[in-house]
């Protein structure tokens, strides 16, 4: 597929400014738990405010610059985390804490967290989607890894894989169910986010009042405990917002806030969306005028000298900019889907392909999109407590079997499945040896070799070596643990950071 470019940059300003727009009219309204009924912006003309759900993602366009997009796994960006951003509440704090103690992500995001399904991860993917316009399994992928950090394998990931899979399908698919469908296709069909969503496109089909349909997904998740800031239901009501708003800038941004609860999330999320499938024309004049072009942040450390975006031009630039770079990294991550950024002036092919209604465009775009099962499968096989290195040609995860906490002389089972990573096929089989690095006191018992074969092209077949590591007498409020892998005939070794935390 080809994005003209000069179509793709404008979708992509109108995902910021409608981000933008969203914030700040919702924001007076985050955390009221009852239906509302506002007409339009309870801040003056020009005045911006500050929001979360923009800021971290000026971290994460940093870090694309800085490491590129190889090697940016839920690890990189978490450092990225501890060095730039300063927002220390709910599981942005749990996750900065939990890996400030030792623990890897995704497991920092799964342990002693409370908030694994709220709102923190799905409100930051516009990075992503407009970073793989028209690939919304990439943007999924990356999403995901970002999610892991502060919600490891919870609701909340599966929320960030949603929505930036239906944003990255926006540049290219212009009908909003058929997004929504293409961002539930990449999560588990019965997961509460899947469920809570497939109740509201029940609700507009059968034409049942918004606000009567928010609350029917309220009750749903009425058991949740983070209250107004659980991922199902409030991304819930920003498809309500897409979908009873039918097209109309103002009129879904509305609906989305009337739901309340997380409204500064489901509005920006609902701008940004729109912006995206219909280009800064979409944007109401009046509201674009009302707002301006300013980026306010609350969530950086801008001690450290790294400079940010400062307006949603100049954020559109940068993103434009390392497109290209994102697109190139991935080229080989999906079988038949690539996109090219072209200037379409001096080609008509360009122009035609240029959005996904073209008279030669092919009609099953969206169907086509909706046959991917990767990212549903990779958020399956993601299991709580679990975590993973890369070294030479292996990868290595770690499970423990429940969270790693330990008393003195307590055991714990993990489990450390290794797979042949390197993708060359006449290389049948890798040899490891192991050996562990203890705390004083601490045992463990379990094998110290382990052979590793490269099934065929089609998958990789992991062996598991299990793992009972036994407390000593005295136990430290953090226990450092490490697990040397050594890959026979390499001279790269691999370390497996193993975190236990007192109980």
């Amino acid at each position: 597929m080809k994005l003209n470019q000069k179509t793709y940059r404008d979708r992509v300003l109108a995902c910021w400014i409608g981000k933008n727009i969203g914030g700040t009219m919702g924001a007076p309204y985050e955390g009221t738990h009852e239906m509302l009924d506002i007409k339009g912006f309870a801040t003056k003309p020009g005045e911006v405010l500050p929001n979360d759900d923009l800021d971290l993602q000026l971290v994460w366009l940093r870090a694309v610059e800085k490491t590129g997009p190889w090697g940016l796994d839920c690890k990189r960006l978490g450092e990225f985390w501890l060095s730039y951003i300063v927002a220390y509440w709910n599981e942005y704090g749990i996750g900065k804490m939990n890996m400030r103690r030792g623990l890897l992500p995704p497991l920092a995001g799964d342990y002693a967290n409370d908030w694994r399904d709220s709102n923190g991860a799905w409100i930051r993917t516009e990075i992503w989607a407009t970073l793989a316009p028209g690939l919304p399994d990439v943007a999924a992928k990356y999403a995901i890894e970002d999610a892991k950090v502060d919600h490891g394998a919870g609701e909340g990931t599966y929320a960030a894989a949603f929505v930036a899979a239906m944003q990255s399908a926006a540049f290219v698919v212009h009908d909003i169910r058929k997004i929504i469908e293409i961002g539930l296709a990449r999560i588990p069909e019965n997961c509460r986010l899947a469920l809570s969503i497939r109740e509201a496109i029940r609700c507009y089909e059968e034409k049942i009042p918004p606000l009567e349909a928010r609350e029917k997904i309220r009750l749903m998740n009425a058991d949740i405990g983070t209250g107004w800031f659980e991922a199902p239901s409030n991304v819930a009501y920003t498809v309500l917002g897409l979908l009873y708003g039918e097209g109309d800038f103002k009129k879904s941004m509305i609906t989305a806030i009337n739901c309340g609860d997380d409204t500064d999330c489901t509005a920006a999320t609902v701008g940004a969306t729109l912006g995206i499938l219909g280009g800064t024309a979409a944007i109401p004049t009046d509201w674009r005028e009302y707002i301006g072009d300013t980026i306010v942040t609350l969530s950086l450390n801008r001690a450290v000298g790294m400079k940010f975006p400062e307006t949603c031009t100049e954020l559109t630039d940068d993103v434009v900019a390392l497109s290209p770079i994102m697109l190139f990294a991935n080229r080989d991550t999906t079988k038949i889907d690539r996109v090219q950024i072209a200037d379409g002036d001096d080609s008509p092919e360009i122009d035609r392909m240029e959005i996904a209604d073209a008279d030669d465009y092919p009609e099953d775009i969206a169907d086509h999109y909706l046959k991917s099962t990767a990212t549903r499968e990779a958020l399956k096989a993601l299991k709580p407590y679990s975590y993973s290195i890369k070294f030479a040609n292996v990868e290595a995860t770690a499970t423990f079997e429940r969270e790693p906490n330990i008393r003195p002389g307590e055991s714990i089972q993990l489990c450390v499945s290794f797979i042949n990573d390197s993708r060359i096929y006449g290389r049948a089989r890798h040899n490891l040896d192991m050996e562990w690095v203890l705390p004083e006191g601490f045992t463990v018992s379990g094998p110290l070799a382990a052979s590793i074969a490269y099934r065929n092209k089609h998958g990789l077949l992991p062996v598991e070596a299990n793992f009972t590591i036994t407390a000593g007498e005295t136990v430290a409020p953090e226990n450092q643990l490490l697990l040397i892998i050594r890959e026979q005939g390499y001279p790269t070794c691999g370390y497996l950071p193993v975190t236990l935390i007192r109980k």
